[in-house]
């Protein structure tokens, strides 16, 4: 069973207070919510939410693809499986750092050395370290991981199946488009999923290019039962914002046992 839940930083401070937002996320349905702060985590534990996905290590422009990084990511990763075992937080996100010059398959070579280093620890834990996929044409310039074909080459060189990707639909289609065919062919290689519109990273509804409706079904189709969660920028209230991007998604999938 597919579940929902939406990333914090796009919908904190727009004028609802964090507990009228995590309280109204629960009562329609959220099963969680991504990218919180950790001093929020009791009240989300409170309101019956999980804890969907935080980062792993810092930063995204310097990650896993610099050795100049390795020894302080590899320790940030070990201190955040911990912790994300006894949050149960299922997915610890990471960023393959910007290219500066690094060539793909150097910064492929040490991305899966420095990852391969915690993997086993994150698959006893039940963790999955799921490696973003970004665009570098409009909101993250030179990130390295950024066509789908890079990351599942990660994947292939650590070879784990604590190592997934998380694959943001929006920032895919910035960079290639294909949607519904890549996830067909890659879908055991995503661990995670995040949604917007495009352009402009807005609601996923059809006011945008991206026809999301289809994308559910399809994500729905390959069998995954993690999370989709929606990291779009409203335009007005959050709260009617992530009402409508929870009512979509489910009405998508309610039409998959009809």
């Amino acid at each position: 069973m597919i579940a929902q839940s939406f990333s914090w930083w796009c919908f904190e401070n727009r004028g609802v207070e964090p507990e009228d937002l995590l309280a109204y996320a629960a009562k329609i349905g959220y099963s969680g919510v991504d990218l919180i702060a950790e001093d929020l985590w009791p009240m989300v534990k409170r309101h019956g939410l999980a804890i969907s996905a935080v980062n792993g290590h810092a930063s995204i422009e310097e990650g896993l693809n610099n050795p100049a990084n390795a020894e302080r990511i590899e320790s940030e990763l070990r201190a955040n499986i911990a912790k994300a075992a006894q949050w149960k937080i299922p997915v610890l996100i990471c960023f393959s750092g910007n290219r500066a010059g690094i060539s793909d398959s150097t910064g492929l070579h040490r991305s899966a050395e420095t990852l391969g280093r915690v993997a086993s620890i994150a698959h006893d834990a039940s963790v999955t370290l799921a490696v973003e996929l970004l665009n570098s044409k409009v909101d993250h310039p030179d990130y390295q991981c950024d066509h789908t074909a890079w990351g599942i080459e990660l994947c292939r060189q650590i070879n784990s199946p604590a190592v997934k990707l998380l694959y943001d639909i929006y920032h895919m289609q910035v960079m290639e488009g294909d949607v519904i065919r890549t996830i067909q062919t890659h879908h055991a290689d995503i661990g995670h999923y995040h949604t917007a519109g495009n352009p402009g990273r807005g609601q996923p509804d059809d006011t945008q290019e991206l026809n999301y409706a289809a994308i559910y079904k399809a994500i729905a189709a390959t069998g995954f039962s993690g999370t989709i969660s929606h990291e779009f920028l409203p335009l007005g209230d959050p709260q009617e914002a992530i009402g409508k991007a929870f009512a979509g998604c489910e009405d998508a999938l309610s039409q998959m046992t009809l």
